[in-house]
């Protein structure tokens, strides 16, 4: 199975040939540069280099600000944006050693890099795989819906498990809460999305710059439809037609950040993080992980600016009251071990082997201070197969789906998978923690319907608090061939495996 596109956003490969989707995500606080040039860099500087894309975070106000943006150009670099809100600037350089020259100017605490490979146009259009909702299944799923059922909710085990059913006979949600899909791309024009979509809160991100062009969110042709997936999850409207979403009565906007090869740039996430804080924003939904490093080090310059940046931009949308969730990622990982190996990076040019410290090296946005980290699921409860966890990391648990083989829903469902809105106003399955993360930001959208004047501290508290303890449980052998496939550690009411436990929709909606 092609597996261009799923390296970005969470999707793995599962016996049965089905693709999965996720995400994986510190601030070092870093000091000024104690080389403090003013403004001046060397007069003479190289601008015959490849292309790149560099963030330069910046302290100080805004003379400081206006004294480093005079120092990028004089170091060959033109800004793209500025984020001073955030004290984050977005840059392109020909210069090689523009990165080494703007970190000695007075003001900046850091600067990077975003990619290894020049940016240049991109000829590679392949997408996720999925599974396709048959028509023999769809018509059969709609002959045994009931009166309060969409067609196709049958078919979707994960809302049941999570008692997003229940919550449903109490309220759908309020129009008053937008969940921002932050991924790759938003198909509005889907009729199980354009009853609930939010204009105003949707832009395209993928140059660091938002792009508010009417459409400019959607996904182009050939590009992955891995974020109409996520956004139908979590407010596909309960509206006679199609499959029901977490919360269908909220709003959904879709901030594309996926370039067309599908990778999710630091430059590009910061844009969306920004602009979903100053739009209104309730909760962010992170399904991918910040490209071109699975783990990015603090002790690499180029990676810790990365890290920097990202981190200032979450923080942001969080202190203007939003929720960030994220999914853990596909890997079988243990984020809490003392040591992880990381072979895919960086993913835009070519991968070297290198071992981690996972407290060192984050997957971000999902390890940053504050993100809700969410592990995946299967129909029957049990940590999905390709999950990551880890004691202290993971935050929460939902449906992700998985192998039917290894974890089968009961009837009338059919696959182990999560079916959700796809391009061309169709459905289909996917699986991975990237169709967990959206179940959880469903609920949040819940609670923050139910409490209207909660922060986003006081939403993330009530979200944990009436997740339903899941126990470890037997050793995992997922696929029962005598060999334990992973350690989980912890106790009943926070784990390894499940974190506070279960998301539960029904408490959401109890005041």
């Amino acid at each position: 199975m092609a597996h261009l596109r799923s390296r970005r956003t969470r999707a793995i490969a599962l016996p049965a040939g089905l693709a999965l989707t996720a995400s994986l995500g510190f601030l070092p606080s870093g000091a000024a540069s104690a080389a403090s040039l003013d403004d001046a860099t060397p007069a003479a500087v190289t601008t015959d280099g490849p292309k790149l894309s560099y963030v330069v975070n910046t302290h100080g106000g805004h003379s400081t600000a206006k004294a480093v943006k005079r120092a990028i150009a004089k170091a060959g670099g033109t800004v793209v944006i500025a984020y001073d809100q955030i004290g984050v600037i977005v840059v392109h350089s020909q210069n090689p050693d523009f990165a080494e020259q703007i970190r000695t100017v007075k003001g900046v605490t850091s600067a990077g890099a975003t990619r290894t490979n020049p940016l240049a146009p991109q000829t590679d259009t392949a997408i996720d795989v999925e599974q396709p909702l048959g028509s023999a299944e769809a018509a059969q799923a709609a002959a045994e819906a009931t009166d309060e059922q969409d067609p196709f909710e049958p078919l979707q085990w994960d809302l049941p498990a999570i008692k997003a059913d229940k919550a449903h006979q109490k309220t759908l949600g309020s129009r008053n809460v937008t969940v921002a899909v932050i991924d790759t791309g938003v198909d509005d024009t889907h009729p199980d999305l354009a009853p609930n979509f939010d204009v105003e809160a949707s832009a395209n991100c993928v140059s660091g710059a938002p792009d508010t062009t009417p459409g400019s969110w959607r996904p182009a042709v050939g590009e992955s439809d891995h974020g109409t997936h996520v956004a139908g999850t979590i407010a596909a409207a309960k509206n006679g037609v199609g499959v029901t979403g977490v919360a269908p009565g909220v709003k959904v906007s879709g901030i594309k950040v996926a370039n067309p090869d599908g990778f999710f740039y630091t430059e590009s996430v910061v844009c969306g993080f920004v602009w979903a804080a100053e739009h209104g924003v309730d909760v962010t939904n992170n399904s991918y992980y910040t490209d071109p490093w699975l783990f990015a080090c603090k002790t690499d310059e180029d990676q810790k600016a990365l890290l920097e940046s990202v981190t200032r931009a979450a923080r942001y949308a969080e202190r203007k009251g939003a929720v960030n969730v994220a999914a853990a990622g596909n890997s079988r990982m243990d984020l809490a071990a003392d040591e992880l190996t990381d072979t895919t990076s960086p993913n835009d040019t070519t991968p070297v082997t290198r071992v981690i410290n996972p407290r060192d090296c984050l997957d971000y946005p999902t390890m940053l201070p504050g993100v809700v980290t969410v592990s995946a699921t299967g129909a029957k409860g049990l940590k999905s197969s390709y999950s990551n966890y880890g004691n202290g990391t993971i935050d929460i648990a939902a449906p992700g789906g998985d192998s039917t083989a290894f974890q089968k829903p009961d009837a009338p469902a059919t696959s182990g998978l999560i079916l959700s809105t796809v391009m061309n106003g169709g459905y289909g399955y996917k699986a991975g923690t990237s169709m967990a993360s959206p179940h959880v930001a469903g609920v949040a959208a819940l609670i923050k319907s139910t409490h209207p004047r909660a922060s986003a501290a006081e939403v993330k508290a009530l979200l944990y608090a009436q997740a339903d303890d899941t126990a470890c449980g037997a050793p995992y052998d997922i696929n029962g061939d005598g060999t334990i496939d992973a350690v989980c550690e912890g106790g009943t009411s926070k784990n390894g495996f499940y974190g506070t436990g279960m998301t539960d929709a029904l408490d959401a909606v109890r005041r």
